[in-house]
């Protein structure tokens, strides 16, 4: 499986909302999510925690504001799984991030409107793909959905939420 994603600041969520509502993407649901990130000497490795959505997810990615490819693993887990205690006692925690993220996906790309406690309101585009030969693809797929919402260059977030609140030690 192949990745590409971008986030983007949004002031106007609902916009968002009714510009894939209008081009037919399915809601799939709202999630609480807490993500605990480890330290961890390359990459990030998080643990995402909510209603919808449990993983163990590690991902190398870079801090740039245009569509990039994000390598991951991803390993699903179910709710009360133990695991938070377990890699914090181990590693250590980095960072926590606590967000409401309404989920949508029209046919390969799944997007996020989310709410990030203490960071604001974005959305993110991630185009899906299985080979590598897609990625000219995914990435002009994710263009495409920045231009269809409106979204400017100076919109776009290069950092993970993580590395945000790091850089401004909200966390």
């Amino acid at each position: 499986m192949v990745n590409v994603e971008i986030k983007a600041r949004v002031e106007d969520p609902k916009r968002i909302r009714d510009i894939l509502m209008a081009a037919g993407a399915e809601y799939r649901g709202l999630d609480h999510q807490c993500d605990t990130y480890f330290n961890c000497p390359e990459g990030r490795l998080k643990l995402r925690e909510g209603n919808v959505e449990n993983a163990l997810i590690f991902y190398r990615r870079p801090n740039t504001p245009e569509p990039k490819v994000s390598e991951y693993e991803l390993e699903r887990l179910v709710p009360g799984h133990g695991l938070t205690s377990l890699l914090s006692a181990a590693i250590g925690v980095k960072v926590v991030v606590e967000k409401e993220r309404e989920i949508y996906y029209k046919d390969n790309v799944k997007f996020h409107i989310d709410r990030v406690r203490g960071l604001g309101r974005f959305v993110e585009i991630e185009a899906i793909g299985e080979h590598a030969s897609e990625l000219e693809n995914l990435h002009n797929q994710c263009r495409e959905w920045l231009d269809c919402m409106g979204i400017a260059d100076d919109q776009l977030e290069p950092m993970s939420y993580s590395d945000m609140f790091m850089a401004l030690d909200v966390s």
